[in-house]
């Protein structure tokens, strides 16, 4: 094993710093490989599909790289149900293009959602690697993820003053402008903005570039005002109350508690009422009829397995007489009742029981606070958007990060390779 005093050969830090930043780079355009780049439906897809095997393509050689520079380790494989039953949800969708109502769109979507699964068990492979030669300086992934989501919110922030046209849809008539565009749905942005501050809470409280994360947080809430995304505030307040109760002293927990209750007017007034319409916030903006319809006339018709992955009726829009058409149902549970029934849907809840056990027994304190600082924004998203288990969004992926956060695992290495693995890190970065 190296030891820390290896740290001090020049070429080593820079290899870290560079495995590091590539690392956060792949990631990044990974998000920005769901956002909708051009209005030009044709191009927008070209580039997604650029985007999407260009990280894929870097992070496998990424990973090649590293290895070749002797940093292998062996893995320990824990918590195996949280995949399985994650697997078993995506091969009862492969399954279910026998009688799909849109073969094509449901085998699209499930590529997609088989896509990333390499890339984020390689990229947590490759921290663990990396971490497995340098415990006392090791590659955080709160670190990349709030970066991440930082330069995505940057870029919109600064785009909503060079091109307003293009970053802000109008909504409620032309009344309320909300950031996002044609590119991003504000809600799913809101929700991006809320993962990349609860990430640079986790460096804050382990007290890395405090000053830096701050700045970063600061940009990622004003990104998230800029929404007007309800559903993404409110997880932000339930985040921030996390950290500051599990890690706050008694003054923070009374300052950060007295400053929501302040601000809460305002933000009644400006983000969730929207223009006085009480009525919308209590039908969830039309959700709730839409919902009692999908599962009182669609279910029934196919209550065991479905429409399809990805359907919900035999047409590409529900209609209903008693509320709007639409093609997904802005609730992820919904959406799995009415792709893949009840069978469908008994996965999806064990898939989420075994990944929450997985937190629960676990004594890693920063897994721990990571796991739950991501899951609290992707779930209280899936109640009202696309969600972990809709279609293809960011989302997804934060949550495929999660079932194989406590997975993978780089263990000691093997006797017979030590010597090896020493002898060719210093060959590898002598001077």
């Amino acid at each position: 094993m190296i030891t820390q005093l290896d740290k001090s050969i020049p070429s080593i830090d820079n290899f870290l710093r560079k495995v590091g930043f590539w690392l956060t780079f792949f990631l990044f355009l990974k998000i920005l490989g769901f956002f909708t780049i051009s209005e030009n439906i044709n191009i927008t897809r070209a580039l997604k599909v650029v985007v999407r095997f260009g990280t894929s393509g870097g992070i496998i050689l990424l990973y090649i790289w590293v290895v070749s520079k002797g940093f292998v380790a062996a893995f320990n494989f824990r918590n195996l149900l949280a995949p399985f039953f994650y697997l078993m949800y995506l091969f009862l969708g492969l399954a279910s293009l026998f009688w799909s109502s849109g073969f094509g769109y449901s085998l699209l979507q499930l590529f997609m959602t088989f896509e990333t699964i390499p890339f984020v068990c390689l990229h947590l492979s490759i921290i663990q690697m990396v971490n497995k030669h340098f415990p006392e300086t090791p590659l955080r992934l709160s670190n990349q993820l709030g970066k991440a989501c930082f330069w995505v919110l940057a870029i919109f922030v600064a785009g909503m003053y060079i091109n307003p046209d293009q970053f802000f849809r109008m909504t409620h008539g032309g009344e309320v402008a909300r950031l996002g565009g044609f590119m991003m749905n504000p809600n799913e942005l809101g929700m991006l903005a809320v993962v990349g501050m609860a990430a640079c809470m986790l460096e804050i409280v382990y007290k890395h570039h405090r000053l830096r994360n701050l700045f970063m947080m600061g940009i990622l809430l004003y990104g998230l005002l800029m929404t007007s995304s309800r559903s993404s505030l409110g997880s932000f307040l339930l985040v921030l109350l996390f950290f500051v109760f599990k890690e706050g002293n008694f003054k923070l927990k009374f300052a950060i508690v007295a400053g929501v209750v302040l601000c809460m007017p305002l933000a009644v007034q400006t983000i969730i009422l929207k223009q006085g319409d009480l009525q919308e916030v209590l039908s969830m903006t039309g959700r709730l009829p839409f919902w009692k319809a999908l599962l009182t006339e669609g279910l029934p018709k196919e209550p065991w397995l479905g429409y399809g992955f990805m359907r919900i009726s035999y047409t590409d829009y529900f209609q209903s007489v008693h509320t709007y058409a639409a093609k997904m149902t802005h609730n992820t549970f919904v959406q799995v009742l009415m792709n893949l029934g009840f069978v469908g849907f008994a996965i999806t809840l064990a898939q989420m029981a075994a990944t929450y056990r997985a937190y629960w027994i676990s004594s890693d304190k920063y897994k721990n606070l990571f796991f739950m600082g991501i899951l609290i924004p992707i779930v209280i998203n899936s109640f009202t958007e696309f969600g972990i288990f809709g279609e293809n969004n960011f989302g997804i992926l934060f949550y495929q990060y999660l079932i194989f956060w406590f997975v993978i695992e780089a263990s000691q290495q093997l006797d017979f390779k030590q010597k090896y693995i020493q002898k060719r890190l210093r060959r590898n970065y002598e001077l």
